[in-house]
């Protein structure tokens, strides 16, 4: 393989151990395990290249509208949801479309609920080094995203942020076209070459950084570069430990997996990244060490975490354009990592209680949470089913 390569020419040239290790362990290992994942990525661009271009979004949001109007959405926040599946931060940005201001706002804190294509690659390295390539984790992200925009809907239409009369679903329709294969493919290059672009520039920045934080720190006083049995003692190893235990509920209170949530925040793709270098030192393969780290509990709650915690920060920027508010926009990030935290914390919890029989506070505490989360889904509501005309102004 390409490794193996790059490792025989570094050698052939006598090539010194830290820049060997910063090629091999750095650049190579986080960006190839990120765009070993592009072809995958292509064939998802292109089928959304051609739902968009064939007029079949429009017909499927005024379908989806009395749908989504039962949890406080609108019919055109479908269409922001499932440009997100491709990426973000064109969802978000696709919400502008919606002319109502609270559904406009709703839409964008629930839009990344939804897994984009950069978290695939982090769903196929969970999928496959915790569950063995069980073919039930994948479609249960997507389904744990819709789940969760549902009951975010229910629930937050119910606060004051978005009490309101509901608002009129006004769309053209354009005609039904068989699309040409210049746009489609247009289309899905151009999401895909974005991506491989974040993979060289941003991804490769952070794996270099997270590389040299990860083998070099402080040894009996002395700034030096580790061995892979001195991973521990390393710069990033020590900041890990340092915030490990806010995690430590949700049953990945390591702080590799701590590290890898935390790099997660620049590009949801940094996670593989991280993960591949981290669990890449000692024996065995990365996958052979992740599995051996996390329990089947703990690997879905790491899983679940990062798919709703908040976005990468490209799509934060997002965020914060099409709030234009900064309060709102904190208000949207706070959301999302709460539930996300809520939620793994639930899964870890009665998962372990399941597969293990163990009982504790972290249970305890979980009942509590899912008791409190079924009394704001079903707790009463009325809303308005009239608009109300200011009569004055019509006239």
């Amino acid at each position: 393989g390409v490794p193996v390569i790059i490792g025989n020419a570094l050698e052939a040239i006598n090539c010194a151990g830290w820049l060997q290790g910063l090629i091999l362990d750095g650049i190579v290992a986080g960006v190839g395990a990120v765009l070993g994942f592009v072809p995958q990525m292509l064939v998802l661009f292109i089928f959304l290249a051609f739902l968009e271009s064939c007029g079949y979004m429009a017909r499927v949001a005024f379908i989806m509208d009395r749908i989504f109007r039962k949890f406080g959405l609108s019919g055109k926040s479908f269409i922001p949801m499932l440009i997100g599946s491709g990426c973000g931060v064109p969802g978000i940005m696709a919400s502008r479309t919606i002319e109502n201001d609270r559904d406009r706002k709703m839409t964008i804190m629930t839009t990344t609920f939804i897994p984009c294509g950069a978290k695939l690659p982090f769903i196929a390295m969970v999928a496959g080094a915790i569950f063995d390539g069980a073919p039930w984790v994948a479609p249960s992200a997507y389904f744990l995203g819709i789940f969760s925009i549902i009951c975010s809907g229910i629930i937050l239409k119910k606060t004051k942020l978005f009490v309101g009369d509901p608002a009129p679903f006004v769309m053209e329709l354009p005609a039904y076209h068989l699309p040409t294969v210049g746009t489609v493919l247009r289309s899905m290059w151009e999401r895909g070459w974005s991506f491989i672009k974040k993979a060289g520039t941003i991804i490769t920045l952070s794996t270099i950084i997270i590389w040299f934080t990860t083998y070099f720190g402080f040894v009996d006083g002395t700034f030096t570069m580790l061995a892979d049995d001195q991973i521990d003692f390393s710069i990033l190893g020590r900041i890990g430990k340092a915030i490990a235990w806010i995690f430590a509920p949700l049953g990945f209170g390591n702080w590799q997996a701590t590290v890898a949530s935390i790099t997660g925040l620049v590009a949801k793709e940094n996670i593989v990244g991280t993960m591949g270098i981290l669990y890449s030192a000692g024996e065995g393969s990365v996958y052979a060490n992740m599995a051996a780290t996390f329990t089947v509990a703990s690997g879905y709650a790491f899983l679940a975490f990062n798919l709703l915690c908040a976005p990468c920060f490209a799509a934060m920027g997002a965020i914060k354009r099409e709030m234009n508010n900064t309060r709102w926009f904190w208000i949207a990030i706070g959301y999302q990592c709460g539930l996300a935290y809520v939620v793994s914390l639930c899964v870890y919890q009665i998962g372990t209680l399941i597969t293990t029989g163990a009982f504790g506070i972290g249970t305890v505490v979980a009942f509590l949470l899912i008791i409190g989360f079924i009394y704001l889904l079903f707790r009463p509501y009325k809303e308005s089913t009239t608009l109300k005309v200011d009569t004055e102004k019509a006239a």
